[in-house]
């Protein structure tokens, strides 16, 4: 054990406290092994979130108050940063250990670069010649995925930190992952049907999702901002099984048509198409919307299993954005008057047939926004979560130390 080392917290096999200038995690029975990082609020949230995912949440009891939180240590030139010691080789070789300094920033300069290139990309032509700044349907889910990046890299700079970083850092992986899919899409429609469809617009809007995503993975490993954990007790697993099925519903309601026209004539003779089907595209579009579909379901049930819970919430709330930036573009769509062109018949021969379209959206397109709503209600009771989470039961202490599943108790909080 190393000197002047106040132990806060103990489990069945690790232990967490407070040594000069550090937060630990030491393994009961070998206490020269220790996971350590820098004495500050964003090292504690980071210590105590991976002491949470590694121990048993139940067998968490307070030994002593939580430890307080001084400023951070001089270190002096040429020493370097607390880390990881290498327990395996028992060599005094330090690691990076997490921090919110340089790495936090230069994810927060990717997204924000990445925003600014997405905006540009608005303007020129995207698929076709035509610009998304042209189509309000295009337009306003891509200033949605924009806003949702942008938002991230603002929590990430917050002065202040405490929770902010770790929620900006899982709300932009929650918006890359799930656009991908859909960026991935629209290139699909190149590959497919000719580069002659491709505008500058999609080249700088691919460039801009790709800084986004880089930005994000970079803030993820550097702020560290919890971990999946085990399923325990009946009633978590309850809650994950119905956050998985709320996550395929969206899924698998994302693949049928939405758009619904009807063709009506005036001997009152109705026939109605359906636009939409994912699997009626190009087989590189096909691709691009089951990527959507998988990397939906794997976020959401990545982020149900998110420790602390209450940081789960922001990963599926950025999972959440362009989900709602589709149900958005659906409802743009039909908005604007459907063409006798997109079922083969001109303007002129509609007019002397006196053939009339209306547009409308089909149930999928309801049952799709129902699913996304339930995931909207679960991400608000992963937010309110108490401080001890629900899904375990766990001891009159642990409650009282902030353990299992809520906040981790505040440094310097007496307990």
């Amino acid at each position: 054990m190393q000197e002047s080392v106040t132990i806060s917290h103990q489990g069945t096999r690790y232990e967490i406290g407070s040594g000069r200038g550090f937060y630990g995690i030491w393994l009961l029975a070998d206490r020269s092994k220790v996971e350590m990082w820098p004495q500050t609020d964003q090292g504690w949230l980071s210590a105590w979130s991976r002491f949470v995912a590694i121990e048993d949440p139940r067998s968490i009891v307070a030994l002593t108050p939580a430890p307080t939180t001084p400023a951070a240590p001089t270190i002096p030139a040429g020493q370097p940063t607390p880390g990881v010691r290498d327990a395996v080789a028992g060599t005094q070789e330090i690691t990076a250990a997490p921090f919110a300094g340089p790495p936090r920033f230069l994810a927060a300069a990717l997204l924000a670069i990445g925003v600014v290139i997405g905006a540009i990309g608005l303007f020129p032509g995207y698929l076709g010649g035509a610009s998304l700044a042209s189509q309000s349907d295009e337009l306003v889910p891509h200033l949605i995925y924009l806003a949702g990046w942008a938002a991230s890299a603002v929590l990430l700079v917050w002065r202040g930190a405490g929770w902010r970083p770790a929620v900006g850092a899982l709300v932009a992986v929650g918006v890359s992952a799930v656009t991908f899919g859909l960026f991935f899409a629209d290139l699909g429609t190149v590959i497919s049907e000719g580069s002659q469809l491709y505008g500058a617009g999609l080249l700088l809007s691919l460039i801009g999702w790709l800084a986004c995503a880089a930005g994000s993975v970079i803030a993820v490993l550097f702020v560290r901002p919890g971990s999946p954990r085990r399923l325990t007790g009946q009633e978590s697993a309850l809650a994950f099984a119905l956050t998985a099925f709320a996550a395929l519903g969206a899924a698998i309601a994302f693949a049928p048509s939405w758009d619904s026209f009807t063709l009506s004539t005036p001997t009152g003779i109705d026939t109605t198409v359906t636009q939409g089907n994912a699997f009626a595209n190009p087989a590189w579009v096909i691709v691009g919307d089951v990527a959507v579909m998988a990397v939906l379901v794997t976020v959401v049930v990545v982020a149900a299993l998110w420790q602390p819970i209450k940081l789960g919430a922001a990963m599926l709330a950025g999972a959440m954005v362009p989900l709602l930036a589709q149900a958005v573009s659906a409802v743009l769509q039909i908005q604007t008057p459907a063409s006798p062109a997109q079922f083969g018949i001109s303007s002129s021969q509609a007019q002397q047939a006196g053939l009339t379209i209306s547009s409308g959206l089909t149930p999928a397109f309801w049952i799709y926004c129902a699913f996304v709503l339930a995931l909207g209600l679960i991400a608000a009771r992963m937010l309110t979560s108490p401080t001890a989470d629900p899904s375990t039961s766990v001891p009159t202490t642990l409650v009282t130390a902030g353990g299992g599943g809520g906040a981790p108790p505040e440094p310097g909080r007496t307990l």
